[in-house]
């Protein structure tokens, strides 16, 4: 007889195999549950008696289901119960084809009242009871964290909307009261009972308008960890009070799978955060927050990470394509930890930290911390204040056939050690790049801006061992070791930084043109200072263009009898503090002998920059979206699109 503390010490393991058996029985018998706004949560979610909310769904699904949401806003946040097993056998969410669905984290309020005889002409305010909000109230949330910046004010997670744009909070009621010229404004104070809000509408009345207010923190985002394979495509998931996402904290977003493996999130538009859109970022614990003090403390969180499931088995490999993420006013797509062995592919992401309201780390298109055989390829980023970010432990990391530009700075790489390769991609803001790391490749790029770079940096930063989050070593972090084949330099391009680094560099078959400046260490460097690519945008309906003008003189090397050579593994050698090779994430060594629209180089004399074109002249080239034919095979240095 087995005794009462074996029984239920016993219960976690039985109710694990009624689970699996569970899952098991449901094998090959995947369901399609339908939720519509004229749904209802008793029906069965069939197409003819579908749900009414997609948190119902989520609790019905099991692995290989399918949940279709049909047309209209759903204000409700979706915290899936449980995911798939694996790639093959996932639960889907998905946007009837063809279908608007809207999931928000905000709810509409009516009941404004004018404030008649103010300056202003236009300001409404309205009393809710804290009740409306339930244990969440996003007017008394404050903003805070790790690095966090409020310069000088403070600022909550809530917005209000009209006609679904944000308006801006403002400091204090007087700033409202008052009649300005930039952005309408908003003010809240909440009390013991009730929270009230003023707003500048602005000659609309707000009652016969769409006016809304946050009052969720979040939109698509599990409770628990563990959550995987999941896949979330076609919605628009908007309006979440999100908190700031330092890498020492819980990262949440309007959507993100929270400490999870295999999310698909797809063909979606996220917009209005008032921090974060798309988050792959780490779990939360009672360390949260604690870190920004400390020089050891994320390291510290590293080191909890690795106690808490962080390994290739159990988190990351999400893929982030085709996405639209806009007006978030920290970041994108952010994660800590979270995103390594990921795809981020074909998304558009736009006005990006445009308010500029608070300051801190951490803002950016995309900011990445651990981007562990990460790649990044032929997203566009503009009007993003930083467009790409990647913060420690940038290894195995693979940015490719990026769009950049509008941006203030394009790409910084922060205290890592490499590998890593950045080629085929597209700079044309005033400031390209940003180095405070080694072990680089920059091969095939167009580098329109300027160049930071830090010559030492004495913080200790990890290094990994290969393909892995196990920890090999840390390191300090001296200049150079840095690796720059082929590229076209214009405008305010420049190598010249490289003049003197702690480590040396490798650099060979770059172009400086017009306004650019070559490193005088490069001795096989062209230099054509009359020629001007005028290198600009041009939208048409179907995506947008770059205009170049290119010359096939420059196949001819330096004018003498000397060809460009292939970007390869071999050729590149190892990475000098982690002493790691140049390779892919499933181990293939690096090989670049494809361009920027996936075209077949030139294996005996590549052409520089990120066109193979060798007969120059003036082009209209396709720069975003890519088509679906990038025609990648393993180890080619531009990976497939879709």
């Amino acid at each position: 007889m087995i005794t009462r503390r074996e029984f239920v010490g016993s219960l976690p393991a039985l109710y694990s195999l009624l689970r699996k058996r569970k899952l098991a029985e449901r094998a090959g018998n995947a369901r399609e549950i339908h939720v519509s706004v004229s749904g209802n949560d008793e029906n069965h979610g069939s197409a003819s008696s579908p749900l009414r909310t997609i948190s119902a769904a989520a609790e019905l699904a099991y692995p290989g289901d399918s949940i279709t949401v049909h047309a209209g806003v759903y204000r409700e946040r979706v915290s899936p119960p449980r995911g798939g097993t694996s790639d093959a056998n996932r639960i889907v969410y998905r946007a009837a084809p063809g279908e608007q669905v809207t999931i928000t984290g905000a709810e509409v309020v009516k009941g404004w009242a004018r404030i008649e005889g103010n300056a202003v002409g236009d300001v409404w305010k309205m009393t809710i009871p804290n009740s409306f909000f339930g244990s969440f109230n996003p007017y008394g949330d404050v903003i805070h964290g790790d690095w966090f910046n409020p310069l000088g004010r403070v600022h909550h997670t809530g917005a209000v909307y009209l006609d679904g744009e944000w308006l801006a909070e403002a400091a204090a009621l007087d700033d409202v009261m008052k009649k300005s010229d930039g952005e309408p404004l908003w003010f809240a104070r909440v009390d013991d009972n009730s929270t009230t809000i003023w707003a500048q509408f602005r000659g609309a009345d707000p009652n016969q308008r769409l006016a809304e207010i946050n009052v969720r923190r979040t939109v698509f985002y599990p409770e628990k960890t563990g959550i995987d394979y999941i896949t979330v495509r076609g919605f628009k998931l908007c309006q979440a009070a999100t908190q700031w996402a330092p890498p020492t904290a819980e990262q949440i977003g309007v959507i993100g799978p929270h400490w999870s493996k295999g999310w698909i999130i797809e063909e979606n538009t996220v917009s209005h955060s008032i921090c974060c859109g798309i988050s792959l970022g780490k779990y939360g614990d009672q360390w949260d927050n604690t870190s920004a003090n400390s020089a050891q403390g994320y390291v510290k969180t590293i080191e909890r990470a690795l106690q808490n499931g962080w390994s290739k088995e159990k988190i990351g490999h999400h893929i982030v394509r085709n996405n639209t993420v806009c007006h978030c006013e920290q970041a994108g797509i952010v994660g800590s930890l979270g995103p390594v062995f990921s795809t981020v592919t074909g998304n558009t992401i736009h006005d990006i930290y445009v308010r500029r309201l608070f300051s801190g780390a951490e803002i950016a298109g995309i900011k990445f911390h651990a981007a562990i055989d990460v790649e990044i390829s032929h997203n566009r980023i503009y009007r993003a204040y930083r467009g790409l970010w990647l913060d420690w432990m940038a290894q195995g990391t693979h940015v490719a056939g990026n769009l950049f530009h509008d941006n203030e700075e394009e790409v910084f790489f922060e205290v890592d050690h490499g590998p890593f390769v950045v080629d085929n991609n597209i700079f044309l803001s005033k400031k390209s790049q940003h180095i405070n790391s080694q072990g680089g490749v920059f091969a095939h790029n167009l580098f329109c801006g300027g160049l930071e770079l830090n010559k030492y940096d004495g913080r200790m930063t990890p290094f990994m061992k290969p393909h892995s989050t196990e920890v090999a070593g840390y390191h300090d972090n001296p200049s150079g070791d840095m690796r720059y084949f082929n590229n076209l330099f214009a405008q305010n391009g420049t190598l010249a930084a490289f003049e003197e680094t702690r480590m040396p560099n490798q650099l060979d078959g770059n172009v400086f043109l017009k306004g650019a400046t070559p490193c005088t260490l490069e001795a096989s460097s062209l230099r054509d200072a009359d020629f001007d690519p005028r290198a600009e945008i041009v939208e048409k309906t179907d995506g947008a263009y770059l205009a170049i003008a290119l010359d096939g003189a420059w196949a001819d090397g330096v004018g003498r009898d000397r060809r460009r050579e292939l970007v390869t593994g071999e050729r590149l050698g190892l990475a000098r503090i982690p002493q790691l090779p140049y390779e892919l994430a499933d181990g293939a060594p690096v090989r670049i002998d494809r361009d920027f629209a996936g075209r077949l180089r030139n294996a005996a004399n590549p052409f520089p920059g990120p066109f193979e074109r060798p007969e120059g002249g003036r082009m209209l080239v396709k720069v975003f979206p890519v088509g679906q034919d990038l025609g990648s095979k393993p180890g080619n240095g531009v990976l497939k699109a879709g």
